[in-house]
């Protein structure tokens, strides 16, 4: 008879790989995930897979797929740097806007995590309060901020979410496409989209992004 000589693992002592887990080594690689394949592809074993252990092992530090997506869309909201203020309404919501959106399309395929994601850790709350108490420094009442707030962020969440995922209805940024896009529209047959072809045809995200703004924080600070 054979006798092997491999000995077999001690109990209770985990391979390397896994005694290295941690809540931010299995977020980390949820959203290596998320930027390569997409937030549908992330899974317990998904994510298992990327940092090379058993799915078994992820859940001594997080509870499940819900936990996980949590997790990354608390890291990436934490990773907002909230300006200081300035005392100018508008200019610190533009500030604070104009964040949002950098993190938001820092990882794009993840927006969907950022902006909709109803989270209730004090970390992701931070932003709120900043932008709460710009509001009440405009004389705002509290209720009446948090009203703002409201269409503030569902303003720029729909129009990150374009940007992000969506792109935009009609224009482009690509000369070629532009070219193309404008020929089509001019001969589609209908007075007023002929006659906006140019404009419709190019979609510049940046200048986009800033009238959207612009229009909303009148609005909000007009009030």
């Amino acid at each position: 008879m054979t006798v092997s000589s491999a000995q077999p693992p001690r109990r209770g002592r985990p391979p390397k790989a896994d005694a290295q887990l941690s809540r931010a080594a299995i977020r980390a690689a949820a959203l290596r995930v998320i930027d390569t394949d997409g937030i549908a592809a992330v899974g317990m074993r998904s994510v298992a897979r990327e940092l090379g252990v058993d799915a078994k092992s992820l859940y001594h530090h997080v509870d499940g797929k819900d936990d996980l997506l949590d997790a990354v869309a608390e890291h990436l909201l934490q990773s907002l740097r909230v300006p200081e203020p300035s005392g100018a309404v508008d200019g610190d919501l533009r500030a604070m806007a104009h964040e949002f959106r950098r993190v938001t399309l820092a990882h794009p395929e993840a927006a969907t995590l950022v902006l909709t994601r109803q989270l209730s850790s004090l970390g992701s709350l931070a932003p709120i309060e900043a932008m709460l108490t710009v509001l009440r420094s405009a004389g705002h009442t509290s209720d009446e901020s948090v009203h703002l707030l409201r269409t503030l962020l569902a303003t720029l969440i729909g129009t990150l979410l374009r940007e992000a995922a969506a792109g935009p209805a009609f224009g482009t940024g690509d000369p070629d496409g532009i070219a193309a896009r404008r020929a089509a529209l001019e001969s589609s047959g209908f007075p007023e989209t002929t006659r906006a072809a140019a404009c419709l045809a190019v979609f510049d995200r940046d200048r986009e992004f800033d009238y959207t703004l612009d229009l909303i924080i009148g609005l909000v600070t007009r009030r």
